[in-house]
């Protein structure tokens, strides 16, 4: 009898000793970006949520809701964003080039190091945006620079000085 509970504890032990590793080998994973290429998700809900360097690259995602989201280092190369809300999202170092921002409303939101030199700005609400460091078209930044006022408030930068409008 004694054998058996000792195998017992033994057994519970080493269930346990490889649980602890399983779970601290597997928890990175539950880290990794998520990739949404190519998917249809108009009308999406992604607000709030972190979605650091994740890739939504040729995605349709009209109308969807990235407010107050994590999108730092995020591709949306060539994705349609036709009235995709992006207020107080943190776009810093994202791919936007040749996605489609028409209408799209970027109110507070961070975009400094972006890239977004084909992408197509057209009707965005861009109160409070931060474009610093952003790369874009010179028609772009003209189009923007005619819409562009306000402070972002969490970077304290002018739209229009960081968008370089004279």
């Amino acid at each position: 009898m004694g054998k058996r509970i000792l195998t017992c504890i033994l057994s519970l032990f080493f269930y346990g000793i490889i649980s602890i590793t399983f779970n601290f080998w597997l928890a990175p994973l539950s880290c990794l970006a998520l990739d949404y290429n190519k998917e249809i998700l108009v009308d999406s809900d992604f607000s709030g949520r972190d979605l650091t360097d994740s890739s939504f690259t040729k995605a349709n995602l009209k109308q969807s809701n990235f407010s107050k989201s994590n999108l730092r280092g995020v591709s949306f190369f060539a994705s349609n964003l036709e009235s995709v809300n992006f207020t107080d999202a943190d776009l810093t170092n994202a791919t936007l080039d040749s996605a489609r921002l028409v209408k799209a409303n970027l109110t507070n939101a961070v975009l400094e190091g972006a890239f977004a030199a084909n992408a197509k700005f057209d009707g965005a609400i861009i109160d409070g945006a931060d474009f610093t460091d952003v790369l874009l078209r010179d028609d772009e930044q003209a189009k923007l620079c005619k819409v562009a006022k306000g402070t972002n408030p969490k970077t304290g930068r002018d739209t229009r000085e960081t968008l370089m409008c004279f």
